[in-house]
């Protein structure tokens, strides 16, 4: 594995990094940390890489480990969200094999040009909405698909944080005044683009149905924000499903408390990311159950992405652990010529980066036109 960003004093590359240690298949070799090559190669010893392996730019790393025979098999990138599609490209025409934070680019453009070019090269590249590696989240998923829910009737997804609201009154600390409050650095929206995403990845994950069309408000709550710190989505979906989806960052109170709940005609269900563990299954004329995480009754994927017996909790490093995994196991078929499974590689693709996209694109057109309708460009 190679790391682009990530370097002293980043928090989401030390999640990647932790995530991809966990089951020791994957060992860190290469990287360009930082934009100021001195912090890139500091960065490096932190590591104990070998220095002649620690560049001062991620072109520079791309070209050399290309031409190496010991090369990195991927490159894991968890630079700002202006700078995810040039170094995906760069790797990708290198002919390496890609995991890429969230959101996939700065646009829907950019997005689908990736997306073209993944699938013409035939490439590996997987997108970490970890939030899709909880195995309670893949129980969900396995419970829709195998219609234990009966027909879908309505989503609601929801993941509401409280950290930014003292700023609303001028008496935090300046909570999001980082390049996520630039849309140069952080695309079209702060809240929706950031939290948003993930709420929609799990809406679509779980149960499979597209976005047809949406109407979406959009509030910088925050004096002088340009970009979004509050986000409330009506949404239409495939099949007549109606949802909600709604994001915020001045839900006072709240820490990281994603959610998402979806009733059918038989049961319903809900999963709350704060108490991973737990799976409720709810019903019209008999008591509620919970499904718990470890458990010999849950179906095969649940059990197959859980490390730790029964009472024993785990949570968001195993479960952005799990999206390693699954893409390294692809990479790794790739690699020794063998074919992909029947079923397909359990991870978020480019193809889910790019509906990401287009959801944070719908939002944003929906929200400056009034909360008109506005379809999904998917096409």
């Amino acid at each position: 594995m190679g790391m682009v960003g990530g370097g002293r004093g980043a928090f989401i590359g030390q999640v990647h990094r932790m995530a991809a240690n966990l089951d020791g298949k994957i060992e860190l070799v290469a990287g360009a940390f930082s934009s100021d090559p001195e912090k890139s190669k500091l960065s490096g010893e932190d590591f104990f890489l070998d220095p002649e392996r620690v560049y001062g730019s991620y072109e520079e790393m791309a070209q050399a480990e290309a031409a190496r025979e010991d090369g990195v098999d991927f490159v894991s990138i968890v630079v700002q969200n202006h700078l995810h599609f040039a170094v995906a490209k760069c790797f990708l025409e290198a002919g390496i094999h890609v995991i890429c934070d969230k959101p996939l680019a700065l646009d829907l453009g950019q997005a689908k040009v990736l997306q073209k070019l993944v699938h013409d090269s035939g490439l590996i590249f997987a997108l970490t909405h970890n939030y899709a590696g909880y195995p309670m989240v893949k129980e969900a998923r396995r419970m829709v698909a195998e219609g234990e829910l009966g027909r879908i009737l309505k989503i609601v997804a929801e993941y509401p944080q409280g950290y930014a609201v003292g700023d609303v009154e001028g008496e935090g600390s300046g909570a999001i005044s980082n390049w996520r409050a630039d849309p140069k650095i952080a695309g079209a929206s702060n809240c929706i683009g950031d939290i948003g995403t993930h709420a929609h990845h799990l809406a679509h994950y779980i149960t499979g149905l597209e976005i047809e069309e949406l109407a979406a408000e959009l509030t910088a709550f925050i004096p002088g924000r340009e970009l979004d710190d509050d986000g409330n989505c009506l949404i239409r979906f495939q099949d007549g499903v109606k949802g909600i989806i709604y994001a915020s960052q001045i839900s006072n109170g709240d820490e990281n408390n994603l959610n998402i709940r979806v009733y059918g005609t038989k049961a319903s269900l809900e999963w709350h990311q704060e108490e991973p563990n737990d799976l409720i299954v709810k019903f019209a004329n008999a008591p509620r159950q919970t499904y718990r995480r470890g458990n010999d009754y849950l179906g095969s994927a649940a059990q197959e992405n859980t490390r730790t017996p029964f009472a024993h909790p785990e949570g968001f490093i195993e479960a952005f652990a799990n999206i390693y995994l699954a893409a390294t196991a692809a990479i790794s078929d790739q690699i020794e010529g063998r074919p992909a499974p029947e079923a397909g590689y359990d991870f978020p693709s480019v193809d889910d980066g790019v509906r990401g996209m287009a959801f944070i694109k719908a939002c944003v057109d929906s929200s400056q036109n009034n909360a008109a309708w506005t379809k999904l460009e998917l096409g």
